[in-house]
């Protein structure tokens, strides 16, 4: 062999070597997993066939563990039936979970509902696999913009049925050091 080709053909199996290394170490550094999460999408059902969809990107991270009024994320919910209904985006913040429930609250950054921007809103969700139910706070209060708002974190039970073959929320529980 030439000595260009030995370097080169060195070269290549120290560098192959040294990516392998560094792989095997970054994997065997432990990782810290975040607090809590909630994450997902799924249709509620309604015997009227109304299109009402809510999906979330929810995190608190390991970091603020301690203050579930630092998370992180937005939900997006909607609900239309005959054409005519309203949307709107959330920006998280406060996520608190315990088991396979989540609790997340927001305030509304953008609706096509009159008056709901700048509202407060929050969703429980009950991560259950096929069955997942869910719950939001307008429930007893009217729809946002219209009723009170509840302070962070807070919500109503998970009353609603998943529409079958849409649930796929999870549910990264809380662990807080008590």
């Amino acid at each position: 062999m030439k000595r260009r080709t030995k370097i080169v053909v060195l070269g290549s199996a120290l560098l192959l070597t040294a990516g392998a290394a560094s792989a095997a170490t970054a994997s065997d550094a432990p990782r810290q997993r975040e607090a809590a999460a909630l994450t997902g999408t799924a249709k509620l059902y309604r015997s009227a066939g109304d299109d009402i969809t809510f999906s979330f990107d929810a995190h608190l991270a390991a970091k603020d563990k301690a203050d579930p009024m630092k998370a992180t994320g937005t939900f997006r919910f909607s609900h239309y039936l005959n054409g005519s209904g309203a949307r709107a985006e959330v920006a998280v913040d406060c996520l608190v979970t315990g088991g396979k429930v989540a609790v997340v609250s927001g305030v509304i950054t953008e609706s096509d509902l009159p008056g709901a921007e700048g509202k407060r809103v929050g969703v429980t969700v009950h991560d259950l696999g096929r069955h997942d139910r869910l719950g939001y706070s307008w429930a007893s209060t009217g729809h946002p913009g219209e009723g009170d708002e509840p302070p962070k974190c807070v919500s109503s039970a998970p009353f609603e049925k998943v529409k079958k073959g849409t649930g796929d929320f999870t549910v990264v529980p809380w662990q807080p050091e008590l």
